[in-house]
């Protein structure tokens, strides 16, 4: 007769607890903060392209060498499968701004691409991307700015507080007042804006990926 050894129980994962962990960690990934950075970028390089396309400048590879710097995963030189890579590797999804072959139908590269917009030229092609995605980028950069200012005038809230409290949020206490801005205004808006950006950038990317292809 043979022994059958039993194996331990796996550990059961506590599902509720892993998301509300990424939840938290979110403003402190090196990847929320490119985004950030892109939003910033963005509508400012997106302007300068506009008069240097029209003189025949690279345009359009300057603002995917932008998209591949910050809107890229961890390993830019990776390949991915995933619906939407920035990098310079290969990809099977739908979206990819980067240097290699792609398979997928949207493609940003300065490789071959099957796109559209073969027969335009990288310099009309970043013009085309400058000019039709500054409402957007120029919305991204105004949203990112307000909304991570929020964070510290929030936290802050006594260096910028009058000595009446009773009309303050959370008044008529300093201390109810302080709370509710701190809790609310700052760490409310640390916790929403990565996820926010998170939108913002897959819009742009995929904007990018249309007009840059």
């Amino acid at each position: 007769m043979v022994a059958v050894q039993k194996l331990p129980p796996s550990p059961v994962r506590d599902e509720p607890a892993v998301r509300v962990w990424r939840f938290v960690r979110e403003p402190f990934e090196a990847d929320t903060w490119r985004r950030v950075a892109y939003a910033l970028l963005a509508f400012p390089l997106g302007v300068v392209c506009v008069p240097l396309a029209l003189t025949g400048a690279p345009a359009g590879r300057w603002q995917r060498g932008l998209v591949r710097r910050f809107l890229d995963g961890p390993e830019p030189s990776g390949s991915s499968r995933g619906p939407a890579h920035v990098g310079s590797g290969s990809t099977r999804g739908p979206a990819h701004v980067g240097s290699g072959a792609s398979e997928g139908p949207a493609h940003v590269g300065s490789g071959s691409s099957e796109g559209p917009a073969d027969g335009m030229s990288g310099s009309s092609r970043g013009l085309a991307h400058a000019v039709l995605a500054a409402p957007l980028n120029l919305l991204v950069l105004a949203v990112t700015v307000y909304g991570w200012s929020l964070v510290p005038m929030n936290l802050g809230w006594p260096l910028r507080a009058g000595s009446d409290y009773a009309d303050a949020w959370g008044g008529p206490t300093f201390a109810g007042a302080w709370a509710f801005h701190a809790i609310v205004g700052g760490i409310g808006f640390l916790l929403l804006m990565p996820w926010l950006g998170r939108v913002m950038a897959a819009v742009q990317l995929r904007l990018a990926a249309a007009l840059l292809s």
